[in-house]
């Protein structure tokens, strides 16, 4: 009978420290699960390109692209401009090498829309950005955001690698096709990695 209670009362010991364990790597797995499942840390990625002046113009600044959890924001800061209100647009290839800047081709439409002001039921190109003012001091600057755009995402319909930023002479009037009547190009770069 000694044999009978020590040998329970060992199994019982036994049995609980276990379980306590058990319980120990329980909270262990639930703890690690939950870490698991917090929100990753956002990937931000930034590129920047400097502006060039083209068409004689005096025209320089920079252009920054900053890309985070899936969205695109475009800052343009600009100098050397005529007061007064200018177009900017992402052009289809990132080639800055003509004097008037023509070698960057026409505005980046990779989804076939008219010409439009950014957002028209109408539609769009997915490089019309649109207009900002420039002082009499000739500086100008223009913040945009979208979700439409990626930074080497692959989406040839979002991607804008590869393309480039223009700064027209004059105004957008978001209705002349295919370009908007925006006037000569003042400035532009290229957009690399």
């Amino acid at each position: 009978m000694k044999k009978t209670f020590v040998f329970t009362l060992a199994l019982i010991m036994v049995l609980s420290i276990s379980c306590k364990n058990e319980k120990k790597e329980t909270e262990k797995q639930v703890e690690e699960t939950f870490v698991e499942k917090e929100a990753p840390a956002s990937n931000v990625e930034v590129i920047k390109f400097a502006l060039e002046p083209k068409s004689d113009s005096n025209v320089s600044g920079t252009v920054t692209f900053t890309q985070e959890n899936g969205i695109v924001t475009m800052v343009a800061e600009m100098e050397g401009l005529t007061e007064g209100t200018h177009a900017i647009h992402i052009h289809e290839k990132a080639d800055c090498s003509s004097p008037d800047g023509k070698s960057t081709g026409g505005h980046w439409n990779p989804t076939a829309q008219p010409h439009g002001k950014w957002g028209a039921e109408e539609g769009y190109h997915k490089g019309d950005i649109g207009n900002f003012t420039a002082e009499a001091s000739g500086k100008g600057s223009i913040t945009f955001t979208t979700d439409e755009w990626c930074i080497g995402c692959g989406d040839e319909t979002k991607d804008i690698l590869g393309k480039a930023v223009i700064v027209h002479a004059g105004t957008d009037d978001y209705t002349t096709q295919p370009t908007g009547d925006a006037g000569g190009r003042v400035s532009c770069a290229g957009i690399i990695e």
